[in-house]
């Protein structure tokens, strides 16, 4: 079979995952008929693809029957802030066995009935929202509102859900207060008692927001919500299985890559949220440091302008707002992982390209102490670089890491940090080759196919890069790519793995397949087109015959993490493929320098145990559980100023990033290569993680003297 991972298209789709998905649908688009056709042929075609290339394909029978419903009912009304439980049982009844014959037969009903439900209750809710904002609200009546739609059930009866959106418009006008209040300044109003004139006008921005909001709902068609059926359908195969209908080309390259010009991030639509993947190097959401992996944006505001709810949006229409010209702003509203509410003021810039790509440093000790050397990987970069440098020789991450390896070598560093935190993965090929910079030729990592088909890819170069002490962090946001690459250097005992308790766990490749070129019917034309669909066909296995998928990589030593409560990886995601096994394959350990990982342990642990930084990092992540369990929301607004002050407080006090590291800056652009440099290792002096590192790098150093009986360690060595 032709090896396609290393083009540009597969290369992409080893980065985190990125579900493209719609909200609710009610507007007619397609005349009845080929509608109907349409999504019949849909439905044969995308039925033929998970059948015959899916890694697992399941029965289309009433199981996944059920877990499809289940998923396109948290699609449809995710906050369940619409539908009555009568109306839930109804289409349960009706349609939570029926899934599996409507997609084999070709005939689509429960869009047709959920778009009528929806249509009724959309209608009532909106004149609700008007008759509530006109009356009276009590701000002083001491309530609070439940903030976690999975703890919530489905009301019972109209009164019920007017209850739940009165209290759901008292917290909009609360906070839309508070945000006057700040933009204008108003002292007398930030402390003391409520504003008559800002408490109206916030009514008043609530209102047209509520308007737009239900606008933009509206706009969904048929066609839309026949879209969500699919997609509910094809993501009970695996998270990253996905439909994706046609669009603009803005849009596929959202599906493919999800990289926002102007922020710099990545994005997805889960559960009717919009939740950050990734925030990109170099970007202005990196520099801007206060966006990160898991934050969910609730709101987007332009400039100074009034910010525009964006929950239960679709991701094109999210991206549409957040999108803009360089050198303007965006605020985003961000709920952060432990609760905690944040505006966040992005000034949309380009990507400084430099920051997407490897770099090295030897960090900072005191006179006499051996030189240690930091290499930072952020992504597994590969051919698209070239077009991004204006057509120039393309870059890629292997080639730029032995660079800085040789960079390194010439200043005799005693021990190396291999950064692969938050690197979400990339290029396989990459992957391979950078493992194969430590040691001599042997497997790197085995792929396998759904037919059960194995192959292993192995590193063929016998030079070695550096053959000195290695030590690589990792944590939870490390994924594909890097954890291939984590993984190989720990059966190789080659590495010590330092991190949190497990890595994000994602073993899997996909294919995207184009559904006009797969079947070819009788008139198909008029149908065209059809999308795409987001295929799992591969599987990774360490050599030792591990999966990467779902666990992940469990590092030799863990450490302390901030946000070590996130049920962030595979392991959390509905239907993620199980770990498993393989039979190993065969290679050999690393022997020139052994690792006695007990005793590192036990070291780790005592110094972490005293260090300060690391006791505040413990006492940071229990405040962060506690917060993050904490989901009801206190209506009062004394509560929610302090609230306010709290997260803001929080968020200038953090001198790193919760996923470990420094927290970028807004670098000054007239710095010179040389200035950047210096602030960078400086940043990397206060990061805990790295610090650490240090220490167990001349654990291990120690170690290899000790074992040489000479009493001089190895050093870095180049091949030339």
């Amino acid at each position: 079979m032709h090896r396609t991972w290393f083009s540009r298209k597969l290369i992409l789709l080893l980065i985190l995952p990125l579900a493209l998905q719609s909200s609710s649908v009610f507007a007619r688009d397609t005349t009845g008929d080929t509608l109907l056709q349409r999504n019949k042929i849909l439905s044969f075609v995308i039925r033929e693809q998970l059948s015959r290339n899916h890694y697992s394909p399941k029965a289309i029978d009433d199981t996944l029957s059920r877990a499809a419903f289940d998923l396109y009912l948290k699609q449809l009304d995710s906050q369940k802030r619409f539908l009555l439980k009568s109306d839930v049982d109804a289409l349960r009844s009706n349609f939570a066995t029926q899934i599996d014959d409507e997609i084999n037969f070709g005939r689509i009903d429960l869009p047709n009935a959920a778009t009528l439900v929806m249509q009724k209750r959309l209608a009532q809710v909106r004149t609700l929202v008007d008759e509530l904002l006109a009356g009276k609200f009590d701000y002083a009546l001491k309530e609070t509102l439940e903030t976690d739609p999975e703890k919530l059930v489905y009301c019972q009866s109209e009164q019920e859900l007017r209850e739940r959106w009165r209290k759901t418009l008292k917290l909009q006008i609360l906070t839309r207060y508070l945000n006057l209040v700040e933009d204008e300044g108003n002292k007398a109003a930030k402390n003391g008692a409520l504003d008559a004139k800002l408490l109206e006008k916030a009514r008043t921005k609530v209102l047209e927001s509520s308007h737009d909001f239900f606008s933009r709902i509206q706009q969904e068609t048929d066609q839309d919500h026949y879209d969500q059926f699919f997609n509910a359908v094809t993501r009970v195969f695996d998270p990253h299985t996905n439909y994706l209908p046609p669009t603009e080309k803005e849009d596929f390259d959202i599906s493919m890559r999800g990289s926002l010009e102007g922020i710099g991030a990545t994005l997805r639509e889960e559960d009717g949220y919009i939740k950050v993947v990734a925030v990109i190097p170099g970007s202005a959401a990196w520099r801007q440091g206060e966006l990160f992996a898991e934050d969910i944006i609730l709101a987007v505001a332009q400039g100074k302008g009034d910010p525009v709810d964006v929950t239960d949006t679709r991701l094109r229409e999210a991206v549409r707002m957040i999108r803009g010209k360089k050198g303007s702003e965006v605020r985003l509203t961000v709920k952060k992982p432990d609760g905690t509410k944040l505006v966040i003021p992005i000034v949309r810039d380009v990507v400084q390209i430099e920051e997407t790509f490897v770099k090295s440093a030897v960090l900072p000790a005191s006179n006499g102490a051996p030189r240690l050397g930091y290499i930072k990987i952020p992504s597994f970069y590969r051919d698209f670089q070239g077009s991004m440098l204006g057509g120039k020789e393309s870059r890629n991450a292997t080639d730029d890491t032995r660079k800085e390896l040789r960079k390194l070598s010439t200043q005799k560093i005693d021990g190396l940090i291999l950064d692969l935190r938050n690197n979400g993965g990339g290029a396989l090929t990459d992957a391979v080759s950078i493992a194969g910079l430590f040691f001599k030729t042997g497997p790197v990592v085995q792929v396998r196919e759904g037919d059960g088909a194995t192959q292993t890819l192995e590193d063929r170069d016998a030079a070695i890069d550096y053959d000195g002490p290695l030590v690589v962090l990792v944590n939870q946001f490390s994924a594909s790519a890097s954890e291939i690459l984590a993984g190989a250097l720990q059966d190789y005992g080659r590495a010590v793995i330092i991190g949190g308790e497990h890595t994000y766990g994602k073993g899997t490749v996909q294919a995207v397949v184009d559904l006009d070129r797969t079947f070819h019917f009788p008139n198909m034309e008029r149908y065209k087109p059809l999308g795409a669909m987001r295929v799992t066909i591969q599987k990774f296995y360490r050599i030792s015959g591990d999966s990467t998928q779902y666990r992940g990589i469990v590092p030799d030593i863990i450490l302390p993490d901030r946000l070590q409560h996130l049920k962030s990886g595979e392991q959390y995601i509905d239907y993620s493929l199980p770990w498993d096994t393989v039979p190993p394959v065969a290679y050999s350990r690393w022997n020139e320098i052994g690792l006695n990982l007990p005793a590192l342990k036990s070291a780790s642990a005592k110094r972490v145990q005293s260090e300060k930084s690391f006791q505040e990092i413990a006492s940071d992540a229990k405040k962060a559980k506690a917060r993050s369990e904490q989901t009801l929301q206190s209506l009062s607004i004394d509560d929610l100023r302090r609230e306010r002050a709290e997260a803001r407080s929080q968020s200038d006090q953090d001198a790193a990033s919760p996923h470990g590291g420094s927290k970028p800056k807004n670098q000054d652009r007239t710095l010179t290569d040389e200035q950047r440099q210096q602030a960078w290792v400086k940043e990397l002096g206060e990061d805990a993680y790295a610090r650490e590192a240090m220490a167990v790098l001349l654990d291990l150093r120690s170690a290899a003297v000790a074992a040489a009986g000479n009493g001089k360690a190895p050093t870095a060595r180049a091949t030339p």
